[in-house]
C-alpha cells in the first residue's frame, strides 16, 4: 500500500491541476477498468510459458500500467473514504469463511461449488 506521503503527493498533483472536477467516482472507476485492460493487453494471447518473456520484454510498460492502476485505486479509495488496509483485512476474513482450507486447498472451484 502507498505511504501517506505518497497519497498526499498524488492528491496534491490532482488538486494543482484542478482535475478533481473530472474525477467523479464513476469516471475514476471506469478509468481503473481501462487501465486494468491495458495491463491485460500485454498478456492476451500469450501462453503461460510465454509470460516470463513478455514480462521481461515489457517490464517498464507493465510497471507503468500497474502504477496507473495504483494511482486510480488510491483516488477512488480516498474519494469514497475507504481505508484500503481495513477493507483488505475484512475481505480476507470473509474469504476464509467462503473458502475453508479443508475444502479449497489446491482447488480452483468457486466457493459455491466446493
Amino acid at each position: 500500500m502507498l505511504t501517506p506521503e505518497l497519497v498526499n503527493a498524488l492528491l496534491e498533483f490532482r488538486e494543482a491541476r484542478d482535475w478533481e472536477q473530472f474525477h467523479t467516482v464513476r469516471n475514476v472507476a471506469s478509468a481503473l477498468s481501462v487501465e486494468a485492460a491495458e495491463l491485460l493487453e500485454y498478456f492476451v494471447w500469450s501462453s503461460d510459458q510465454q509470460v516470463p518473456r513478455v514480462v521481461e520484454e515489457h517490464h517498464a510498460a507493465i510497471t507503468s500500467e500497474i502504477a496507473d492502476i495504483a494511482i486510480l485505486l488510491t483516488y477512488l479509495t480516498h474519494d469514497l473514504s475507504i481505508d484500503i488496509q481495513e477493507a483488505v483485512s475484512k475481505k480476507i476474513t470473509v474469504n476464509e469463511q467462503k473458502y475453508p482450507l479443508e475444502k479449497s486447498r489446491g482447488s480452483n472451484k468457486k466457493y459455491t461449488d466446493l
